[in-house]
């Protein structure tokens, strides 16, 4: 695979990748569990605190393993390969397709409020505009990387707009009238996991960017810069954006409404605001699946490439054409399809942040074993103020994964068993390949 992929680009993806439709539809879910307007601002600049130490974190293992697949080679690093591989088996099978499951629902769902497409089946709009998705990346990493930028500055133009017109609104403030929160009455320690679990969606698809290290030019340098200035720019694109609805709507208006952002545009734009905003969404929608597919196909093509799946020479193919994991491809948007004639939007996130932090948790970890047992190693970029944020990274993921467990049982087992039904298929997998070195 060519290194064709800048800072930009890099920068692009992280972004593209994490704005999508947490930024617009998670407010109705968070408003519904904290049941208050601060507190529903303050959860999100706290993710967004927990989710960059996590990258400062992170961003250390980028630069010593700068190569293809990301998170699944700094566990196998670390841990050997049986761990590695669960991990890679639980982002091909819920990771990826559940993230671009989710974000085709919520696109569906929004696309049927323009005019002359309300009568169109959600179902067939979601799978329309994955097929778009999928031709898009077909077509090679070059034009999807482009889509990703220019999704990202269109995207960026309607979030602009409600955070600048909001801080000069001449209408009343509606956070003045909100009360301050009390812990003990206005929610427990649980609930504001689930609100806190919610919002870490939309901070989600950041790691995923090294998946892409074979293909970024200087990756051990851009990858951290990537991460870094990716994570910063989107906490405060969020806390700000959550404000503004806030500040400009009646609280019983955002309340477990997911038209809040779409009301929040009508409200400072009028009734053309609204649709330009919707507009907007569709596009940050389409960018953020986009870059799930872009980043998510390498995984189950680096897995063949190493012989870790079965039918590895069909995942660990390039396109003869375009180099790009076309097979993987369809794979990822055949379990995707599955998964959107059978999911909803939160409970498909829910469970993909869930799993997703468990390995985390081994990531952040990890970061003190190679410490300890190899001092040695070259490491282009070193996490300021070491050890604390993997500390406070491991501290927050701790806090997330548990209450979810206790909150969400059911989903929480789900998610458990789908990634351990990566055991039985790595055993088989490597007793055929004793077999046949025998």
């Amino acid at each position: 695979m060519k290194r064709q992929l800048n800072f930009f680009a890099a920068l692009a993806t992280v972004m593209g990748t994490m704005i999508g439709g947490g930024a617009f539809f998670k407010i109705a879910n968070v408003s519904a569990l904290t049941h208050n307007a601060w507190l529903s601002i303050i959860v999100w600049p706290l993710a967004g605190l927990i989710t960059l130490m996590a990258g400062l974190s992170i961003a250390e293992l980028a630069a010593i393993f700068p190569e293809n697949g990301g998170p699944v080679k700094y566990l196998e690093k670390i841990y050997g390969a049986q761990v590695a591989f669960l991990f890679g088996w639980s982002l091909i099978i819920i990771y990826y397709p559940a993230n671009i499951a989710a974000l085709a629902i919520v696109f569906a769902t929004q696309f049927k409020a323009l005019p002359f497409f309300n009568n169109w089946s959600t179902t067939l709009i979601a799978l329309l505009v994955m097929l778009l998705i999928l031709v898009i990346n077909w077509l090679g990493a070059k034009l999807s990387s482009q889509v990703q930028k220019l999704a990202l500055i269109v995207k960026l133009l309607p979030i602009a707009a409600i955070i600048l017109f909001a801080l000069f609104y001449p209408g009343p403030n509606q956070l003045q009238q909100a009360p301050v929160p009390h812990w003990s009455t206005s929610l427990g320690t649980w609930t504001f996991g689930q609100a806190l679990l919610a919002v870490l969606f939309a901070y989600d698809g950041w790691l995923s960017i090294g998946n892409l290290a074979g293909e970024i030019k200087n990756p051990a340098k851009t990858l951290a810069q990537a991460i870094i200035w990716g994570l910063l720019g989107v906490t405060i694109i969020y806390t700000l954006l959550n404000w503004s609805y806030i500040k400009v709507l009646p609280w019983s208006h955002i309340v477990n409404n997911s038209k809040t952002a779409m009301l929040t545009a009508e409200q400072l734009f009028g009734g053309v605001g609204g649709n330009l905003v919707v507009a907007g969404i569709l596009v940050s929608l389409f960018g953020a699946m986009n870059g799930h597919l872009l980043v998510g196909s390498r995984m189950p093509y680096i897995l063949g490439q190493e012989k870790q799946l079965p039918l590895a020479n069909f995942f660990g193919q390039l396109n003869e054409k375009t180099f790009v994991p076309t097979n993987s491809m369809l794979f990822e948007c055949a379990i995707a399809t599955i998964m959107i004639f059978s999911g909803t939007f939160d409970s498909l996130t829910d469970m993909l942040v869930y799993v997703s932090w468990i390995f985390s948790i081994l990531l952040f970890v990890g970061i003190f074993i190679l410490r300890r047992q190899q001092p040695e190693l070259k490491r282009p970029y070193k996490i300021p103020g070491y050890p604390w944020p993997p500390i406070l990274a491991i501290v927050g993921a701790l806090f997330i994964v548990i209450t979810t467990t206790v909150t969400q049982p059911i989903l929480a087992m789900i998610g458990i068993l789908l990634t351990l039904s990566g055991e039985p298929v790595y055993l088989y997998v490597h007793r055929s390949i004793h077999k046949t070195e025998s």
